[in-house]
């Protein structure tokens, strides 16, 4: 059976997932991928035979909320703004003593529009990261 990474739970006007991890870095991997999939079209721009590139992204905070929440939020600047066709988001340093982040999302440069949905926001309300037996991160995202 394969390691669920995230799922989407109902909402009536927005999209809300949680994702989930062994650790706070593999739930917070997760969480991007959830983003990036409501977003775009991940698993055919991963097949294009195209070059990869990436953007290196770097976030502190004082709470573990705000850090992904901060972290979300720019992920999703960067895409709309650059109109990247991102795919993946891997994390390359992550202290959780400080609540310092740095990462790299991963990208493909393709002409085809590989768009899903519009993401106005990712919205800090009913943010929540927790620990049980796996790591959760639930994300409420504004669409």
């Amino acid at each position: 059976m394969p390691k669920i990474k995230f799922r989407y739970l109902p909402h009536t006007a927005d999209i809300r997932f949680v994702s989930y991890g062994n650790t706070f870095k593999e739930a917070f991997e997760n969480a991007v991928r959830a983003l990036l999939n409501i977003m775009l079209d991940t698993k055919r721009i991963s097949r294009e035979n195209s070059k990869v590139g990436s953007i290196i992204i770097k976030e502190s905070a004082r709470t573990k909320e705000d850090l992904v929440w901060y972290t979300l939020q720019d992920i999703l600047s960067k895409v709309d703004e650059k109109g990247l066709k991102a795919f993946d988001f891997k994390i390359t340093n992550l202290d959780e003593a400080k609540l310092k982040l740095s990462g790299k999302l991963f990208f493909k440069n393709v002409d085809k529009d590989y768009s899903l949905l519009e993401v106005k926001a990712i919205t800090p309300h009913d943010l929540k990261v927790e620990k049980a037996e796996k790591w959760r991160i639930h994300v409420l995202v504004d669409v």
